[in-house]
C-alpha cells in the first residue's frame, strides 16, 4: 500500500498546534473579563490535540501525550463545584464571585478572580468530554461491518 507524503502537514501542524494551544490559553485567562472562557478554551485546545492526531496519527500522539482524557471530565466538575461552593463558605449566594491581588515576586501584581477558578473547571471538563468523544468515534470507525 502506497502510503501518502505528509510532510507539509506535519510542518505546518506542528506551528498550528502551537499557536492554537497559546490561543487557548489567551482565551482561558482573559475569559473573565473579555469574550473566552474555559469551555471555548476547551474547545480550542481539543482542535489544538485533533490536528495533532490527524497529522502524526494516534499511536504517535499516544507516545508522546500518555493521558487518559476522560479524566479530566470529573477534575472539572470538582473544581468548578467546588468554587461555587466555596462562595457559601462565606454566607453569600452559590457562585457568587470575587477577586483579589497578589504580589508575585519579579512579576508584579496579579489579580486571582474565583470566576477564573470556575473556567478553569469548565475548561478541563469540555476537553477531557470533547476528547473522549472524538476518540471514541473515531476508535469505533472500523466496527461498522459491511
Amino acid at each position: 500500500m502506497h502510503k501518502p507524503n505528509n510532510l507539509i502537514l506535519k510542518v505546518t501542524s506542528s506551528l498550528i498546534v502551537f499557536i492554537l494551544l497559546g490561543f487557548a490559553v489567551y482565551l482561558l485567562l482573559a475569559g473573565h473579563n473579555s469574550p473566552g472562557g474555559g469551555f471555548v478554551g476547551g474547545l480550542t485546545t481539543t482542535a489544538a490535540v485533533l490536528l495533532m492526531f490527524m497529522a502524526y496519527g494516534e499511536e504517535q500522539v499516544n507516545k508522546i501525550i500518555r493521558i487518559n482524557y476522560i479524566q479530566f471530565i470529573p477534575l472539572g466538575l470538582l473544581v468548578a463545584i467546588l468554587t461555587g461552593l466555596g462562595s457559601l463558605l462565606f454566607n453569600v449566594p452559590f457562585l457568587t464571585h470575587t477577586f483579589g491581588t497578589f504580589t508575585i515576586p519579579l512579576v508584579g501584581e496579579v489579580e486571582l478572580a474565583t470566576a477564573m477558578l470556575f473556567d478553569l473547571g469548565v475548561y478541563f471538563t469540555v476537553f477531557g468530554s470533547t476528547m473522549t468523544i472524538i476518540l471514541t468515534i473515531a476508535s469505533d470507525r472500523g466496527s461498522v461491518k459491511e
